[in-house]
Formats: structure tokens, C-alpha cells, sequence
């Protein structure tokens, strides 16, 4: 087989807050990847170029070796931007890889160890009647497994009023559906640890999934706290680390019982290597991916080959896509030749045999979308005028 080298990379916007990367070799051979972080796009699409930069002209199959090169050359490591743009550049990679050997990517990486992978989707959970319909749509289609908004923002110690709200909407849904309906909270990072304490004893009989960022990544020893005092709800967390070392720490302390890696944030194989490193702390993984077509795909890679990702996140019907904050539509098969690999069927998706991230990306309806939307920052507040997490 002939030597392929890199010869472009593209960073391209697209609806409805997306963000590809195309790699093309000087065969004309092209592989994809996507890109995430959509409120700092201009600053992701000038860190893919830098990257670029000095990448070009490398053999296309040495991955890991550009992977190291992309973290750690240019002394400087960490942090979204950087990680999102080797992250996409990395998936591209794979994706050319699986091509040219004609394989799914995960047949590099221990080949299959499941037929499907179950998925959850996203509910809303602004009003108990809201949720109640919106999940039945979703059951409708047959899922079994959601996943809500916990609430609004809360101060660091706010009423207990708002707390009742969220056992409101839970409840609902427990009402309606009972336990054929798997549920699961994002606190998203934005409550406090006092608040934190409240909702998890107030949760704690309704059985759920899990419930996810309790409090924000930046307060771990809170984190600590919550985990070891708040009862046995399972804590999921990490969709914003990058890489094992920000991840090993979650698992030496015990303080999670489900990792949700973003594949673009922390890579293809990397991701493998995460889901690796957990199952030997018996963790699940969960990865996250309110993302579009190709970070599915590439999740989906890992799932296959990872007995420990027991479900996977999808943004299919997700407010982003639906025109949300004046972004442009677009869902999850408005860039794929083929939609089938990325439908589900009761709720799971079908492990497919298709090379590369196993989707065939139309570079036409790429190019034809609208590249120059903006997704702004939400600045919330409390009421007293202090900022508010988000």
C-alpha cells in the first residue's frame, strides 16, 4: 500500500452549531471529523489551522503518533480549544485510516463485542405537563432511557421552592411511566454544593440513572463532598475533560460511577483508552454527544469495541437543532448520503460494518449550508445582578 500523506485540512461551520473537519491526502483521499465548543468557533477553526500547520505533509496512518504531536508540541497542553481541534483532526484520521484498510475503525481496536448500543435522548424540563408529553414521544419511538435539565440557576443557597420544582417534574414522570422509563438529571454544572446536598436527598427515591455534573468541574473537592455523603444516586460526569490524566483522578478517588468522555473533546483513541482505564474501576462509560453526525459516529466506534459503555447519548430532536437562539436548523442526516447508520431501531443503534467512522459525509450539502452562524453566551444572571452559572 502506498504512503498517503496529509495534504489539507478544513474547518468547516455548518448547521446548526456544528463544526467538521475534512482531512485530504494527496491521493484525494478525504477522512471527517467534527469539532465542538460552538461559542468560541472562530477560535476553534483558528486552532485546527495552527495545527494544520504542522501537520501537513505527515503520513496519514502514523495517528497516535500526530495525535502526541498535536498535545504536546507546542508546549502548551490542555484546555478545550486545543483539545476540540486535535480531537477533530484526530477523528479525520481514523476515519481515512478505516478507508483506506476498508475496516471500521473499531476493528483496530479489538473488534466488536456487541451486535447494538442502547441510546438516551434529551426531554426538556422546564414543566412537569412538558416533560410528561415530550417523553412519551420518545417512548413512542422506542426509547426507554431520557435525559432532563435538572433546573434553572440556583444561587449557593437559594429557596427550596425551586427544589421542590424538580421533584415536581421527576414525579410526573414516575406518575406516567413508572419504572419503564429510565431517567436521568443534568445539574450541568450549575448548582453549588449546598444545593447540590438538597437535590440529591430530595431525588434520591425516584430512582434515577444518574445524575450528571452535580457541581461545576472546577470545584472537584465539592464534587468529593456530594459523592460521599449524598446517598446512591450514581454520579456521572467528565464531558468537559480531555484526556486520561484529568479522568484518572475521578476514578483512583471513587467519586463516579459513570464517565462521560466527549469523543471531540478528548479523541477517538483516547476515548478507548478512557473506557480502558474505567472498566478496570468497574465504571461505566456513558459518552457524551448532544453533538452532531460524526462525534456520534465516532462514539459509536468506541462502543462497539468497549464493553463498559452500556449507552449512548444522541441529539436527535435536541432545541439546538430546531432553530434555537436564531441557529439554523439541521439534524443529525442532513449531511449523510445514508442516514441508517445513525437511526436507531427501539431505542438502539445497529453496529454497521461501514469503514472508517462507518458514515459517508456529503461534501455537497456540507458546502451548502449556512457557515456563518453565531451561538452567543446566554450571560445569565441572579436576580441581585451577580452572574449565574449557566
Amino acid at each position: 500500500m502506498s504512503v498517503e500523506t496529509i495534504e489539507r485540512v478544513e474547518v468547516l461551520r455548518v448547521a446548526p452549531r456544528w463544526i467538521f473537519v475534512c482531512v485530504t491526502t494527496d491521493s484525494g483521499a478525504q477522512g471527517w471529523g467534527e469539532c465542538i465548543v460552538p461559542k468560541r468557533a472562530r477560535a476553534v477553526e483558528g486552532a485546527v489551522a495552527d495545527l494544520a500547520d504542522n501537520i501537513i505533509g505527515s503520513e496519514v496512518r502514523r495517528i497516535e503518533d500526530l495525535y502526541q504531536r498535536m498535545h504536546r508540541d507546542g508546549f502548551f497542553r490542555g484546555g478545550p480549544i486545543l483539545a476540540t481541534a486535535a480531537a477533530g483532526i484526530e477523528q479525520a484520521l481514523w476515519d481515512l485510516k478505516g478507508r483506506l484498510h476498508g475496516l471500521a475503525a473499531y476493528e483496530f481496536l479489538g473488534g466488536p463485542v456487541r451486535d447494538t448500543i442502547d441510546s438516551y435522548v434529551w426531554v426538556g424540563g422546564d414543566e412537569p405537563a412538558g416533560v410528561v408529553e415530550h417523553a412519551r414521544r420518545r417512548m413512542e419511538h422506542g426509547f426507554t432511557a431520557v435525559k432532563m435539565n435538572a433546573t434553572g440557576s440556583l444561587d449557593y443557597i437559594d429557596s427550596h421552592h425551586k427544589v421542590d420544582e424538580v421533584v415536581a417534574r421527576v414525579d410526573a414522570l414516575r406518575a406516567e411511566f413508572r419504572h419503564d422509563l429510565r431517567i436521568a438529571m443534568d445539574f450541568h454544572g450549575r448548582v453549588h454544593r449546598a444545593m447540590a446536598k438538597a437535590l440529591f436527598v430530595a431525588l434520591e427515591p425516584y430512582g434515577l440513572m444518574w445524575i450528571e455534573e452535580p457541581v461545576s468541574p472546577e470545584c472537584y473537592d465539592a464534587l468529593v463532598h456530594v459523592a460521599h455523603t449524598a446517598g446512591s444516586t450514581p454520579i456521572a460526569t467528565g464531558e468537559r475533560l480531555t484526556s486520561r490524566w484529568e479522568f484518572k483522578r475521578l476514578l483512583a478517588d471513587g467519586v463516579v460511577d459513570i464517565l462521560q468522555p466527549d469523543v471531540s473533546l478528548t479523541g477517538l483513541f483516547e476515548l478507548e483508552k478512557i473506557a480502558r482505564m474505567a472498566e478496570a474501576y468497574d465504571v461505566a462509560v456513558a459518552p457524551h454527544c448532544p453533538n452532531g453526525p460524526i462525534s456520534l459516529a465516532a462514539s459509536l466506534q468506541i462502543g462497539f469495541c468497549c464493553g463498559n459503555v452500556p449507552i449512548q447519548e444522541q441529539s436527535a430532536g435536541l432545541h439546538y437543532n430546531q432553530g434555537y437562539a436564531g441557529l439554523p436548523r439541521g439534524d443529525l442526516a442532513d449531511y449523510l448520503r445514508d442516514p441508517s447508520p445513525l437511526l436507531t431501531e427501539n431505542g438502539v443503534f445497529q453496529r454497521t460494518d461501514g469503514a472508517g467512522l462507518g458514515i459517508d459525509i456529503d461534501r455537497d450539502a456540507v458546502m451548502a449550508s449556512p457557515h456563518d452562524w453565531t451561538l452567543h453566551d446566554p450571560n445569565w444572571r441572579h436576580e441581585d445582578g451577580r452572574y449565574a452559572e449557566w
